[in-house]
This record gives C-alpha cells, structure tokens and sequence, in this order.
C-alpha cells in the first residue's frame, strides 16, 4: 500500500512538473504583455465589428430581464475605438455611444446626456490591437492596473498572464488576464470603490472574427451573484458601417446594419 502510493506521488509530481515546465513564462511587466498582444495581430486585426447580443440583467428583486442589444464596434486612427450599443427595439430610438473616456445618451434618437467615463473594455478587446502600445497604457491607467505585478497562472485550462496581481490569493486588485496562446483577455477584474466588492467579469466562447478573434460570452459578477450576462449572435468582421452612427446628433438619418 506504502508503495503503491509512493509510485503514485512520484507520478502526480512528473505530470506537475511537466505541466509547470510546459506553462509559459509570465513577461516582464504588464507593458511586455500589451506589446506582444499588439505585434501578434499588427495591421491583421478587425476594424469594424457588428453583433446581435441577448443580454440577462439581474435586477435588484433577484429576477433576471433578457434584453436585445445590437453592438456596433469601430476604430480609427482619428478618433479611436467607439463603440455603440442601441436597445430593441431599434425604432424607439435607444442608445448609448462610448470611448474609452466619454458616453453619449441616445434617448428617441436625440442626444440626452454627454457624460465623463467611458467603456472600460475598449482598450483591451480591440485598442490594444490597433494603437501604439503607449496609448492603450494611457487609456488602462484609471482603471488602477498596477502593470509592474505580472504571473503566470492557468484559466480554464490554458495558460495566461495576470496583469495587476502577483499573489494567486489576490482576487480584488485591478487586474486583466490574458490566455497565452491567442494573447486575448479572458478576465477583468475591476475596482468599484472603497467598501464594495469589485466587478468580475469572465470572457469566454472563443471564436475566429477576421484575423482576429471574438469573445462571445461574456458574464459579469459581483459578490459571487451573475449581475450580467451576453451572448452574441451573428456576429460580422470588417463589414462596411456608417460613421453617422457615431455621431450622437445624426438622428434617424445614421444607416443602422440592423435595420
């Protein structure tokens, strides 16, 4: 019996070791992990992106809403990452604009409200690919990611790099994580302010979009309840849109891909 589970241990430690051997290094720094996100997908990356998602919302009585929400992305050199998310139905005229720093209220297609803060994915499921690696350090650095603190750890069964925690028992820190293999975030961790636990949100259902790739799942936590979940469908690369539906005052004169 004494031998049996020596021999067993034995085994345990070489796949252990193999695995641990077989995990990539983490980079450096969190900077090292932007520029080799960037240089994978440089000049390959999509442009433009269009989807329909079913968004579940959980509301403060504990019962979910499903809502359809069709999610318009773009980049430019000029003016960035933008993204446009308009409520069905699509003829009340519902919709909000963002950057990473900026959002625009759509109310019955007019503008309601201009306000400070903007989308805090953009930088990393589509700027990242696309601008100087320092912009994409300016456009993280409110959200209190601390780039220094790099590890390697596994997510889901593939390896990845946390950037913003050092220590696996640190869960609440600003922090991203990105799997190795497709060098894509599947996990932000973001702060929500002193004595309120942070927002966890879990990307997943990866999928080829162009030469790059889509998160298709994606489902928010916070104090262990699911506060929001996405799921996309039909989603289109590179397709052609029209910059109108960028512009919060354009109205019912922007082409909306949906209509």
């Amino acid at each position: 019996m004494l031998r049996s589970f020596r021999i067993l241990t034995a085994g345990v430690a070489v796949a252990l070791s193999s695995h641990l051997a077989a995990q990539p290094a983490a980079p450096a720094s969190g900077n090292d992990v932007l520029a080799r996100m960037r240089a994978r997908y440089a000049g390959a990356w999509y442009q433009t992106l269009t989807f329909r998602q079913t968004t579940t919302l959980r509301q403060r009585d504990g019962r979910d809403t499903v809502q359809t929400w069709y999610e318009t992305l773009r980049y430019t050199a000029e003016l960035g990452t933008q993204l446009r998310i308009d409520v069905a139905p699509l003829a009340a005229g519902n919709a909000s604009i963002s950057t990473w720093d900026s959002t625009w209220v759509i109310r019955a297609d007019t503008l309601s409200a201009a306000r400070s803060g903007g989308n805090p994915f953009l930088a990393l499921i589509e700027g990242v690919y696309m601008q100087p690696v320092g912009e994409t350090i300016r456009q993280l650095a409110p959200l209190g990611f601390d780039l220094a603190r790099v590890r390697a750890t596994d997510w889901q069964g593939q390896s990845a790099w946390v950037v913003g925690a050092s220590d696996a028992s640190d869960t609440t820190s600003a922090q991203f994580w990105v799997e190795a293999a497709h060098l894509t975030v599947v996990r932000i961790v973001l702060a929500t302010g002193a004595g309120r636990p942070p927002l966890d949100i879990r990307l997943g259902a990866l999928a080829p979009c162009g030469k790059g790739w889509l998160a298709t799942r994606v489902e928010m936590f916070s104090a262990g309840v699911r506060r929001q979940a996405e799921e996309y469908h039909d989603w289109q690369c590179d397709v052609p849109i029209d910059a109108q539906l960028f512009n919060p005052h354009a109205g019912k004169t922007a082409r909306h891909w949906a209509r």
